[in-house]
């Protein structure tokens, strides 16, 4: 009598708790879903600003009529990361209710930071938010804009992902300037470790040009990138030779390559004067005669590199992070050299790029544009 009583009693609540943890399970998988909503993503006074960003987007509304809401593109559709994705935003609640983000100088403070942390997480994933509506697979490649239409394949091939050149598609790309500061930092950094016996350097910005060591009289500029040959050091500076292409009768500016508008160097009288001038050639496509040139130069130590590589992967980084806000990355060879030029002065006033940050993109793109053999 008192096993059959246990029994039924075990039974009853064994019953019981299979129900309170069905009933558990149902408010989680509720309160996760109801939390996931657009209207509770933006219910905190600090999402104002990112959601008037979001309603002004091709994701909001579009021709299709195909809304991306909030969750689609900030949690991960697996369990695993969906759960972790939860589990990580209760520290949003921490910092609303502390204000962190409760005026638009906050937010505007911390925007970037925030934006990298979102970044870093979709390149880490292979953009796996991205993909749950996107797909290469699923693309009609040749219905897409020219632009897509040339870039698609490109990133096909190299296995890039989605965010390395859509980062603004839902919000206002944040200011830039303070990671590309911190990039042309690391870029000195580096310089500064190139070994005595690399011979072959590149100029890291514009480096101020003199015609003896100790001088402080400026006879020029220096190109960012600009290729250069050490021959001696002293007194901190390098004594340097450049050589590129002179147009015939333009004496103040000589270039990279024939025909070609990519600064190598700007020239003072005194420089000018000591310019050696070899062997001449026509561009058969302008009829302007080209002199190759070379100059013998000092220059401040610090500002030269033996890495190329770095250089690009600066530059190549400037452009990713001031060129996606409104389109996705231009293919390097979608332009030639000379016109590549235009395009960053006609996209210039639209990014966070300095004067200094604008030049290094021009000589990164030009270099490796259609028309170049060869990254100079």
């Amino acid at each position: 009598m008192l096993g059959s009583l246990l029994k039924k009693t075990w039974f009853w609540l064994l019953l019981l708790g299979a129900l309170l943890g069905v009933a558990a399970l149902g408010v989680t998988a509720t309160i996760l879903h109801k939390t996931s909503s657009t209207e509770f993503c933006v219910s905190c006074h600090s999402m104002q600003t990112p959601l008037a960003e979001y309603q002004g987007s091709i994701h909001f509304q579009n021709p299709k009529g195909i809304r991306a809401e909030c969750a689609d593109c900030h949690i991960p559709g697996d369990p695993t990361s969906y759960l972790w994705t939860k589990i990580r935003a209760v520290k949003d609640i921490y910092h609303e209710a502390i204000g962190t983000l409760d005026t638009p100088e906050k937010y505007q403070e911390r925007k970037l930071l925030m934006a990298q942390h979102v970044w870093d997480d979709l390149k880490a994933n292979d953009s796996a938010t991205c993909r749950s509506c996107h797909s290469y697979e699923a693309m009609d490649i040749l219905a897409q804009r020219p632009n897509a239409r040339a870039e698609h394949p490109v990133a096909i091939k190299e296995g890039q992902t989605c965010i390395d050149c859509h980062r603004g598609v839902a919000h206002i790309m944040p200011d830039m300037s303070g990671l590309a500061a911190a990039g042309a930092s690391e870029l000195a950094q580096a310089a500064a470790k190139t070994p005595g016996n690399v011979t072959t350097r590149y100029a890291i910005a514009t480096t101020p040009l003199f015609m003896d060591a100790k001088t402080d009289a400026n006879q020029g500029n220096l190109m960012p990138s600009t290729q250069v040959q050490i021959l001696a050091n002293d007194n901190g500076r390098a004594q340097v030779e450049i050589a590129g292409w002179q147009q015939d009768g333009v004496a103040d500016v000589f270039y990279a390559a024939p025909g070609k508008r990519i600064l190598s160097a700007l020239l003072g009288d005194e420089a000018k004067q000591k310019l050696v001038t070899g062997e001449s050639e026509t561009d058969a496509s302008t009829n302007l005669i080209w002199h190759k040139v070379k100059l013998t130069a000092w220059v401040d130590q610090s500002q030269l590199i033996g890495d190329q590589d770095k250089l690009w992967q600066y530059a190549s980084t400037l452009m990713s992070n001031n060129c996606t806000g409104c389109h996705g990355l231009t293919a390097l060879d979608h332009f030639n050299a000379n016109q590549w030029i235009g395009v960053i002065k006609g996209m210039e006033p639209r990014t966070s790029l300095t004067p200094e940050q604008a030049r290094m993109l021009t000589q990164y793109v030009q270099k490796h544009a259609s028309d170049m053999n060869s990254a100079l």
